[in-house]
Order: structure tokens, then sequence, then C-alpha cells
């Protein structure tokens, strides 16, 4: 297995809540949905990169907490830091 790959990185993350045997058979899955769309659409596969899943992680992490600010009637401007 790479190192820096995303399945390496997903397969670590599920190795902690699910057990090595079951994140085994996890990525297995993944990859098995990844080919079969790369064979449906006749493209190539696509490597998300090592940090995908922090990237997510940040995103939907942002995003829950600007909802919640909405929902207390907090109006809220984003900048991102330089």
């Amino acid at each position: 297995m790479t190192k820096t790959t995303y399945f390496s990185s997903k397969f670590k993350s599920l190795v902690g809540r699910r057990g090595k045997k079951r994140a085994l058979i996890a990525i297995g899955h993944k990859i098995l949905c990844a080919a079969y769309h790369m064979l449906k659409d006749k493209d190539v596969y696509h490597e998300l990169g090592k940090d995908y899943l922090d990237r997510k992680r940040k995103k939907n992490q942002i995003q829950s907490y600007l909802d919640k600010l909405k929902n207390l009637g907090v109006e809220v401007e984003i900048r991102t830091a330089a």
C-alpha cells in the first residue's frame, strides 16, 4: 500500500473505528467502485491525494459552524486567511 494516497489515509481513518479486517473490506469496496466507474465512464483514475479527507472535513466543519450561527441569527462574512 502506498502511503501517500487517498486509500491509505482512508484506511488509517477507518482502522481506529472499525478494526483492520473491516477497514480492508471497506477499502476493497471503494477500489471496486472506482474501477467500476472507470470502466463505465471510460475514464482514468484521478488520485484525490493524501490530504483529501482533511480538506473535506475542514470544509464540512466550516459549513456546519456557519449553519449553526445562521440558526442563532448571526450574520457572518467569510474571508480566508492569507
